[in-house]
């Protein structure tokens, strides 16, 4: 698109918003189009039905004529669109027959739209809309009874490319109907394609004009063998004035190893909140800092005391030995500006835990001075109103107890409490962390910036997100979409269902949700998105352990336990997530079935193997079997599971120990083959709990997750595949 063509676009709304509307008229819609190479019918607007029917005189037929009032959004409710009109005398008598419908008649009207009617075709809906923290997003649809019923549609956040558009079409219900059914002609794609493109690519519409347009809805769109046309458009023009406030100047960049380098290995510690009366969050900071083994200086600071938990007090950061890396402020709310503002360059980072802040109405002034004097004395601030940090790399912590190895998982999150469920859970399930930073209100340091850092930081494989407020979306939907993102993030999105809807003017409005930007970003980018806790955790964990393999996406797997019942509803499990357990055939069934394993074995995927068969051989009989599948079957992963109970007094002999042998002989024997998970079931006794506990630190030692439950396995297995698919999509991790 030309300069010129952006200037008559330009111009067509400043002119619709000179006139005091909210929205453009269909003939202004329609040039707005025009200015980006999207094709509508040859149309002009009369004043009254005598001049439209000397329009019409100059067309060809047949036609349509249309009511043009501001006061009329929904044309056809009102009764203002009359099809198929087979001359001029036809379209002046809809016209004069329009005028007496109701809503007509008690509305200003403009005049009226006479235009050519499209040929036939298949009716498609193509829309914009303004997401909230995404900003504008593309939405795609069947015309008809296809999007007002069935709501089958498609989002994608702007900008898209054609690969974008067509995966787009491909996830309509009633994608083949533009393929072409029961002798239809199949539809121009190639020609819907470029329109979708023309509206949400880089240089579409809605990326051009992404702060004047609010809603864009072309309903319908008719496509047919010979192209395609817009034979209607409604653009909702966003409030003047819409545009977000500045807070001010932003951080410097600086290169993110460098920037957070004083978060996660921070050589000197100031504390803002601690007591000589030993009552003070800040107090059990510095205790847990000392139990967690911090080897750096601890700076306690504090007006008039000279010692504190051992350690000598100053009054302020500006009065410290040395600059301080990591300031913990745990003071009132209104005195934290202030004492951030003395720091004057000598501190890099200061994690304000205290809250009265931004998340209440009476703080959001005080939040934005807090960041005012923080910019000023060139200090980053995280939170207001979070927890901490827990670095094991630099020996810093805020929960008590975790563990000190040093891992390879990172995690953003904006809930304190969270994050402490998510350290200790994870610990005993096997997690293990780079870093995990609590960002609270993110008034400053934002959920994208700590994304950045975990991107290029190179002790971290896998992320995690807990996200409420992205802050900035546009910001974090780029840099997942970058070269940089080169790591699987997952995500836990608090609030999806209460983000708050846009006004529903239009279809796309009407079908805009608050989670389709969220959906659609796990289409765009390497990120998965997880319904609880429990599943982030599963999740994390197999990322933790197994290596992405963007050319064998996850989809074949081999299911392989104890329990008959439990193989069949495993297989049900891993159907659900779109993970294939498919029965053997050929060389692998044959040369399962030859190994004249004990009656009451099933070698036909699911290999059921009951105890006494997996004590075959001291248990090293599961290698036997995991050789002919690693060889013949070839699946893309292997999920193994076991009933512990079932392992209760049955001889002296554990399988399960030698099964890890077993399954570290085979990785190595096989290489990249398949991925490996493990599912350990209890009765919920103490004491298999904790024999649970003891085999999960053996599979953590050869890399090998281990899972409660089937169920959790094939989802974390099958948020493995879609993440190998999206790198894949991107041409590799």
């Amino acid at each position: 698109m030309n300069h010129h063509d952006i200037t008559n676009a330009t111009a067509l709304i400043a002119k619709a918003r000179a006139e005091g509307r909210t929205a453009l008229d269909e003939s202004a819609g329609k040039m707005l189009l025009a200015r980006f190479g999207i094709r509508s019918p040859r149309s002009a607007v009369a004043a009254d039905a005598k001049e439209a029917m000397a329009i019409a005189e100059g067309l060809t037929p047949p036609f349509v004529a249309k009511v043009v009032s501001r006061e009329i959004l929904h044309k056809s409710d009102a009764g203002g669109v009359a099809l198929n009109l087979t001359d001029a005398a036809a379209v002046g008598a809809a016209i004069e027959a329009m005028q007496a419908k109701p809503k007509i008649a008690s509305a200003q009207v403009e005049g009226w739209l006479v235009e050519e009617m499209i040929p036939a075709g298949r009716e498609v809906v193509v829309g914009g809309f303004r997401d909230p923290q995404f900003g504008q997003m593309i939405m795609v649809g069947l015309g008809g009874i296809f999007v007002e019923v069935l709501k089958d549609v498609s989002f994608r956040i702007c900008p898209i490319s054609a690969s974008d558009a067509r995966a787009m079409l491909a996830e309509l219900k009633g994608h083949e109907l533009l393929r072409g059914v029961r002798g239809e002609a199949g539809v121009d794609e190639d020609a819907l394609v470029d329109l979708m493109v023309r509206i949400g690519g880089e240089n579409g519409l809605l990326m051009t004009l992404g702060d004047e347009i609010a809603e864009a809805d072309l309903n319908p769109v008719i496509v047919s063998s010979s192209g395609v046309m817009a034979a209607d458009a409604r653009f909702l023009l966003t409030p003047e004035g819409n545009q977000a406030e500045s807070e001010g100047e932003a951080a410097p960049h600086m290169p993110p190893l460098q920037a957070f380098r004083p978060l996660f290995e921070p050589k000197t510690i100031a504390v803002l909140g601690a007591s000589t009366k030993d009552v003070a969050i800040a107090n059990t900071f510095i205790r847990r800092l000392k139990e967690f083994g911090y080897g750096g200086a601890i700076y306690p600071i504090h007006p008039s005391a000279t010692e504190i938990e051992g350690c000598k007090a100053y009054p302020s950061l500006a009065s410290t030995p040395e600059p301080i890396d990591y300031a913990y402020v745990a003071i009132g709310a209104q005195r934290i500006p202030d004492a951030i503002a003395e720091a004057k360059g000598r501190c890099r980072i200061a994690q304000v835990i205290s809250s009265g802040f931004g998340e209440v109405e009476e703080g959001k002034e005080l939040e934005k001075d807090l960041l005012r004097k923080a910019r000023d004395s060139g200090v980053r601030v995280i939170g207001p109103n979070c927890l901490g940090t827990y670095s094991p790399r630099g020996g810093l912590t805020f929960p008590s107890g975790a563990p000190k190895e040093v891992g390879q998982v990172g995690v953003v999150a904006q809930s304190g409490g969270l994050s402490t469920d998510i350290i200790k859970r994870g610990q005993w399930r096997g997690l293990r962390f780079s870093g995990l930073v609590t960002i609270g209100n993110s008034a400053d340091v934002t959920p994208h910036e700590l994304l950045e850092y975990y991107f290029a930081d190179p002790q971290t494989r896998a992320i995690g997100l807990y996200i409420e407020d992205v802050k900035e979306g546009r910001a974090f939907f780029e840099l997942l979409r970058s070269p940089l993102a080169t790591k699987p993030v997952v995500i836990l999105k608090g609030g999806r269902s209460s983000q708050g809807r846009i006004a529903a003017a239009s279809h796309t409005g009407a079908l805009a949700g608050d989670d389709k930007a969220w959906d659609a970003l796990t289409k765009q980018a390497p990120v998965v998105l997880v319904p609880t806790v429990d599943a982030f955790i599963d999740t994390l964990l197999a990322l933790q352990h197994l290596q992405l393999r963007p050319w064998k996406p996850t989809k074949a797997v081999t299911l392989f336990g104890n329990g008959g019942g439990s193989s069949v509803l495993g297989t049900d499990a891993f159907a659900a997530v779109g993970l294939d357990v498919s029965p053997y055939s050929g060389r692998a069934r044959e040369l399962l079935e030859g190994l004249g394993l004990p009656p009451g074995t099933s070698v036909a995927n699911p290999i059921d193997t009951p105890v006494r068969t997996l004590q075959e051989r001291d248990g090293f009989v599961a290698g036997e079997i995991l050789d002919i599948v690693y060889e013949h079957a070839k699946p893309d992963a292997i999920a193994m599971h076991l009933n512990l109970a079932a392992f209760v007094g049955r001889g002296t002999v554990d399988p399960i120990d030698n099964l890890f042998s077993v399954v570290a002989q085979t990785q190595e024997k096989w290489p990249g083959v398949a991925h490996f998970a493990l599912a350990l079931r209890t009765d919920g006794s103490a004491e298999l709990d904790e024999r649970r506990r003891h085999y999960r630190d053996k599979a953590r030692e050869i890399g090998v997750p281990v899972f409660d439950e089937i169920a959790p396995m094939a989802l974390a297995l099958a948020n493995v595949g879609h993440l190998e698919g999206r790198f894949a999509a991107r041409g590799g991790a």
